[in-house]
């Protein structure tokens, strides 16, 4: 038969556990907005209750289980580092955009503009000294344009290069961050609701960066990897990253920009790897977009090659006429110069020759037939080009220019879209990930209100059984 005081500790014990179910409901109510907490619940278990072998029953607290849902985790983290990609490309071709001016007002295309039509007005006085200067004012307006391009171009290229070192000390400081928090969970703190929190909080701080895999141990420590395939993260031992220029093997243009790598801890090639996120598009911008304008190892870029092709037919066809009648005629000089030793190098260098005079522009085109103004009416048609020794790739010199700058609002375009659509994206995942293991302060509040009638309960339980107990002892002293 069970006893009195076999109640009594079965009631005794049922507080106990009930306690410890209101505690984790108010860390749970306390942590609501913590970033990376995921909801705590505290498992009862059943005491076997046999009255005839003397069991009681009741209730003991089991184990505090985590509502994490690891598939809404990485659900947030595959969202947040296309995220995290789209940003970055929205600020990186932001910085280009200023640098291509299409509308005609400034830069190259102005200046282009401007000097194609000095060329049409020296055709309609091809004596007029003025007229000669005035095209050598534009050309070197032009080469100005061309070398601030280039500069500009050069300058997002340092803040690129700053970037992506600055983005992998990031990276390393956040799985520095982890690497304590696996340390702790070693040392036996792996039940702590707080330290996980941190550790989630940072992983999806890191997700912005580049695309991790992060998986939990039996030890409970978190193993981090890149790509799905270099270890930045293992147990208490970090596997920092590193970023590094260098040129390829056998390049075609030596002078060119290296190529931005990013290298593992041991020293191997892991840029192939780094695809997305912030540092993923980085090494698009500096390895892929603005080589296509300035060069690299294996190609001039379309700004060098407009410089060199424009300089080199303008110097083509002033060179090909006549100054003068005389016998033998004077021959015209270049009007343009650059360096030539260097393909990558040309609109950087691209500069009118500072001893050219204007009575040495030849405009006579000695045919036959012969043609006073032969020379500049053929400058003049590179607006609107009557042969392919006009064109560059197949464009006039002025489309060609205008293709340049629609990649990069194209890109730019895209970009914005894509991080409208991430931002939404991101939104929906943490909304999903919050419905499945964040903190519903009203499905609280009601285990509150259970477990403190049940609290309550149990507490009048004790106090009828004390009251028993009571008088039963003066029952027994007094017979």
């Amino acid at each position: 038969m069970v006893s009195l005081l076999s109640i009594l500790s079965t009631s005794a014990s049922a507080l106990r556990a009930y306690e410890q179910v209101l505690n984790v409901t108010q860390n749970n109510v306390a942590n609501a907005s913590t970033p990376g907490y995921a909801k705590q619940s505290q498992q009862l278990c059943a005491l076997p209750g046999d009255p005839e072998m003397g069991a009681t029953g009741g209730v003991k607290a089991g184990v505090i289980q985590s509502a994490r849902d690891q598939y809404a985790e990485q659900n947030v983290w595959r969202q947040t580092v296309l995220l995290g990609q789209a940003g970055q490309n929205v600020n990186s071709f932001t910085a280009l955009e200023s640098l291509f001016d299409i509308s005609g007002a400034s830069g190259i295309p102005n200046t282009l503009n401007s000097l194609l039509a000095s060329f049409s007005a020296w055709g309609q006085s091809p004596n007029d000294t003025a007229a000669r200067q005035t095209v050598i004012d534009r050309a070197t307006d032009l080469a100005t344009s061309f070398r601030q391009a280039a500069s500009g171009l050069e300058g997002v290229v340092k803040d690129t290069n700053q970037q992506l070192q600055q983005t992998v000390d990031q990276v390393n400081n956040l799985v520095g961050q982890l690497q304590g928090y696996n340390a702790q969970i070693l040392r036996g703190d792996r039940n702590d609701a707080g330290l996980e929190a941190q550790v989630y909080s940072t992983l999806e701080q890191l997700s912005q960066y580049v695309d991790i895999t992060a998986r939990q141990q039996d030890d409970g420590s978190t193993t981090v990897l890149l790509g799905g395939q270099t270890a930045l993260l293992v147990g208490a031992q970090q596997y920092s990253i590193s970023s590094t220029f260098q040129q390829p093997d056998n390049p075609v243009y030596p002078d060119g920009l290296p190529e931005a790598q990013i290298l593992g801890a041991d020293g191997s090639d892991i840029t192939a790897s780094v695809t997305t996120g912030q540092l993923g598009a980085l090494l698009n911008i500096r390895n892929q977009v603005l080589p296509s304008y300035l060069g690299d190892a294996n190609q001039p870029g379309d700004l060098n090659t407009m410089a060199k092709q424009f300089a080199d037919r303008v110097n083509q066809l002033l060179t090909s006429g006549n100054v003068d009648n005389g016998d033998p005629p004077l021959a015209g000089v270049p009007l343009f110069t650059y360096d030539t030793t260097d393909d990558t190098n040309v609109a950087n260098t691209l500069s009118v020759d500072p001893t050219v005079t204007p009575d040495q522009l030849a405009a006579i085109d000695p045919g036959p037939p012969e043609v006073a103004n032969g020379i500049p009416l053929a400058l003049s048609q590179l607006s609107n080009p009557q042969n392919t020794a006009d064109e560059i790739n197949g464009a006039s010199f002025t489309e060609f220019y205008g293709n340049m700058a629609s990649r990069i609002g194209t890109a730019l375009t895209n970009a914005t879209s894509q991080q409208t659509v991430q931002q939404s994206a991101v939104a929906q995942a943490q909304n999903l990930r919050k419905q499945s293991s964040g903190v519903d302060l009203d499905a609280e509040a009601m285990v509150v209100v259970e477990f403190e009638r049940a609290y309550q309960a149990n507490s009048r339980l004790i106090s009828v059984l004390d009251q028993l107990t009571q008088d039963t002892i003066n029952i027994l002293s007094t017979a």
